[in-house]
């Protein structure tokens, strides 16, 4: 009886253990998932890497991030000594003594220590851009120019406390280069890399005799032109690169905005009969520069009547500058006359083929353009496209570097009219990347874009583009008021399309063609003419019409009435006289 008892209470205490061992690993379970959750949780540094935080914030704002930052860089750094990559030092340290102060840039995870003997290695602490911090941040393709909603303005980029180093006898940097992945030259990380060994340089670099500091790069991709010049370099050592900037040069680069985001000559704010005030600007330009007007014509005689016009035009504004005109042997010595009794000097060159383009194709030869690297004779010019007319006084242009533009589409330049500074080397350099660089338009245009990638934005009305993309009444009321102000508003007329003395002079014939009718204007027509009713009469001769292209523009009418365009501008009735003085 007892031992059926015992038995029938070891069957009821059973279960009841088995359910507190359950009750146990639940716990468990639940302990580890928390703790898993705690382990796996991303660090405050995360938070920080939110675009929204990281580019809208200023330096002084994100000051609490960027000491925190320095701190995990800090003990991280620590974590990684023995594991840093060792950084030999190149040859041409030897002939720059020892006992200098030695600025390290972006090399924390490196191992400098045979840099010592050459001196006292400094690094640059610095709060890394975030991953999300794009190119279109600092070149988007539109920004208020006008002032006429919130004005303009650029995403900051950190910057080292420069108040915190002394004096540098060198700065070294080591530049991120992602080549060949898509869009590796327009990497935010790889600017900033350059314009804090560029600020560094400025603010802290000791000059020598002839007022330049020392600057040397580990990069296996070219350092970018647009900062540090080809002409500056001293030598290079594998992946190595030793530059020796001008430093008035450089020090008017980094004062300029980091991007297209805002303008580099706000011109526009300050009114348009307001004398821009050019203190800061004229501050950075030691001596007098050799400057000029630089136009190129090559293939085609159709652009000579556009060319007279140009050279008209600059001097109609009181410039003093030289005009020079490129042409190769595909235009006749009457054209070539008329050019110089126009205004230009003119210097043959030999034409440079596209390689990328196809035989007898309108971009055969348009890299020709580089041959404008080659006048060195002058310290900088101005290129303007011969489709251009120049209303206003450009020179204030000659007081900005090279590459100074108006924008285009995304984050590319328009080449009509931009600041050029000759070099052979930037010349070399140009035409051994012919094959290499893929132009995105096939022009010279795209390629210029992806060598020169970091530019400076001038206002649009600079250049401004005969064209109207929106499409709306409000677009055409407001360019075409800017194309027939009297004084003028505008600096430029770009002649975008079918140039006007290819046209009948009654109206614009782009109206005629469908793709074509973006860039029709008949105010901006009738100001071309009214402008070549000026030139003189010998002059005027040279933007007659061939017998082939009136028969073309007698088929484009055709076939705009044929098409029905509601504007009807095939019905106009021609009266422009040139119809019966054909040229050849």
């Amino acid at each position: 009886m007892t031992e059926g008892l015992s038995l029938q209470k070891m069957m009821k205490t059973t279960p009841s253990k088995a359910l507190v061992i359950r009750i146990n690993l639940v716990f468990l379970a639940f302990f580890l998932v928390i703790y898993a959750s705690l382990l796996l949780r991303p660090s405050s540094s995360v938070y920080f890497q939110n675009a929204a935080s990281l580019v809208r914030c200023s330096l002084r704002e994100c000051h609490h991030k960027m000491k925190t930052v320095l701190e995990e860089n800090q003990a991280t750094k620590q974590k990684l000594k023995g594991n840093m990559t060792k950084i030999e030092v190149p040859s041409f340290m030897n002939n720059m003594g020892k006992g200098m102060k030695i600025g390290m840039v972006n090399m924390d995870e490196d191992n400098v220590s045979d840099w010592k003997i050459h001196g006292e290695t400094i690094p640059i602490y610095f709060e890394r851009v975030s991953e999300y911090f794009k190119w279109e941040d600092l070149f988007p393709e539109w920004i208020d120019e006008e002032e006429e909603l919130e004005g303009t303005s650029c995403p900051e980029i950190p910057m080292p406390d420069f108040k915190a180093y002394d004096d540098m006898d060198i700065i070294v940097a080591k530049l991120p280069c992602k080549y060949p992945q898509e869009l590796w030259n327009r990497e935010v990380f790889r600017l900033q890399v350059h314009l804090i060994a560029a600020n560094l340089a400025v603010k802290k670099g000791r000059r020598d005799w002839s007022w330049k500091t020392k600057v040397v790069f580990w990069s296996k991709c070219r350092p970018m032109l647009e900062l540090f010049r080809c002409n500056d370099l001293v030598r290079q050592e594998g992946d190595w690169w030793f530059y020796e900037p001008e430093m008035s040069w450089l020090e008017q680069k980094v004062s300029l905005p980091i991007g297209s985001c805002k303008l580099a000559l706000p011109l526009w704010a300050k009114g348009i009969d307001e004398i821009y005030d050019m203190s800061k600007i004229q501050s950075t330009t030691r001596t007098a520069k050799r400057e000029a007007y630089v136009t190129v014509l090559h293939s085609s005689e159709s652009y000579v009547c556009g060319a007279i016009a140009l050279a008209q035009s600059l001097r109609q504004t009181g410039t003093k500058r030289d005009l020079i005109i490129l042409l190769d042997r595909s235009i006749s010595q009457p054209k070539r006359d008329a050019l110089a009794a126009a205004g230009w000097q003119i210097r043959l060159i030999k034409r440079i083929r596209n390689p990328r383009a196809e035989k007898d194709s309108y971009n055969e030869y348009n890299y020709s353009k580089f041959r404008l690297w080659q006048l060195t004779d002058y310290d900088k010019i101005i290129f303007i496209d011969s489709d251009i007319i120049v209303l206003r006084n450009l020179d204030i242009l000659f007081h900005f570097p090279q590459m100074t533009a108006i924008g285009n589409d995304v984050w590319i330049f328009n080449s009509g009219i931009m600041v050029i500074e000759p070099s052979n080397c930037t010349f070399n350099f140009l035409m051994d990347r012919r094959s290499d660089i893929i132009s995105y338009n096939g022009g010279d245009q795209g390629f210029l874009n992806e060598v020169f990638v970091w530019w400076h934005r001038l206002p649009r009305r600079v250049n401004f583009l005969k064209n109207f993309w929106a499409n709306t009444t409000l677009e055409a009321s407001v360019k075409n008021e800017l194309f027939g102000a009297d004084p003028p508003k505008v600096y430029s007329i770009h002649y975008l399309g079918l140039k006007p003395w290819n046209c009948y002079r009654d109206y614009d014939c782009n109206w005629n063609i469908g793709d074509q009718r973006v860039y029709a204007s008949d105010v901006a027509h009738k100001r071309w003419w009214k402008f070549h009713d000026g030139m003189d009469e010998n002059l005027q001769k040279f933007c007659g019409l061939t017998k082939q292209r009136k028969i073309e523009l007698e088929w484009e009418r055709k076939m705009a009435r044929e098409m029905g365009f509601s504007d009807e501008h095939w019905k106009i009735y021609i009266t422009d006289s040139r119809r019966k003085h054909l040229i050849n």
